[in-house]
């Protein structure tokens, strides 16, 4: 499965590329191992690096391995645990080195949606504009300010009264393959899943006064690994801020 979407991959045909993480998502690798063997303390993935960047190369198949040469150990891992133990250290995965033409390359950032969830994490590159600035695709019955401006001061006056809620920030993405949606940037002050589940309840109390059609998702602010919680973060003014919001509400005395 993984070999016949790996031939059809294609430069700018975002749709087979999707196709390839599908099938990483779904299928076994046989990483390359340069140290060690299989399930031993010191047991080390090859690496290479294309572009400055890091990769562990692997192939697709037993047919695979016997054909690129390679004489030391192998293990045969499923595509997300390969994903999930590369995309914390930023490794990409390189596919079938050996192969005419060098194979092809996953950059970390995508293992981490294969790790995550294909459908969960918004396949790159993506294109971030501010909340001003609406993807074309997205009508403007719903992505104008005037539309948006009941569910934003709704989610702030929500925020004032969840204590979890440190800021929020807007701006909207649009995905490579997929539709294009406004993400919410949360950072809070309490991880734990019962501030998780308030935040939750914050949100979906919020949609009340949101467009019906309004295609929503939320971000992490402190996940390292996010792209978007990256751009937000260094791009993107809250538009609500608890610390603010303190420093400007009136004195009691």
């Amino acid at each position: 499965m993984i070999e016949q979407a790996l031939q059809e991959v294609l430069p700018g045909r975002y749709d087979r590329y999707e196709a390839l993480l599908q099938a990483i998502a779904q299928g076994e690798l046989w990483m390359l191992l340069w140290h060690g063997t299989p399930g031993s303390p010191d047991a080390q993935y090859g690496s290479l690096e294309v572009g400055g960047y890091g990769y562990a190369p692997c192939v697709t198949s037993a047919e695979q391995l016997a054909a690129c040469g390679w004489t030391r150990q192998h293990k045969v891992c499923s595509g997300p645990e390969v994903a999930s133990a590369l995309y914390h250290e930023r490794w990409g995965l390189w596919l079938n080195p050996h192969q005419p033409g060098g194979g092809v390359g996953i950059p970390w950032a995508d293992l981490r949606r294969v790790a995550g969830g294909l459908d969960r994490l918004p396949a790159g590159p993506l294109n971030l504009t501010a909340v001003g600035s609406p993807p074309p695709a997205v009508p403007s019955s719903v992505s104008s300010m005037a539309a948006l401006t009941p569910f934003c001061d709704r989610l702030t006056a929500e925020a004032r009264e969840t204590p979890a809620v440190r800021t929020l920030r807007r701006a909207w993405v649009e995905p490579s393959w997929g539709d294009p949606y406004l993400v919410i940037g949360l950072d809070l002050h309490d991880a734990s899943a019962a501030a998780a589940e308030t935040v939750r309840q914050m949100v979906e109390r919020s949609l009340t006064s949101a467009p019906e059609e309004l295609p929503l998702s939320t971000v992490a602010m402190s996940d390292p690994y996010d792209p978007v919680a990256t751009w937000l973060s260094a791009r993107v003014p809250a538009f609500y801020d608890r610390e603010r919001d303190v420093d400007l509400a009136p004195s009691s005395s």
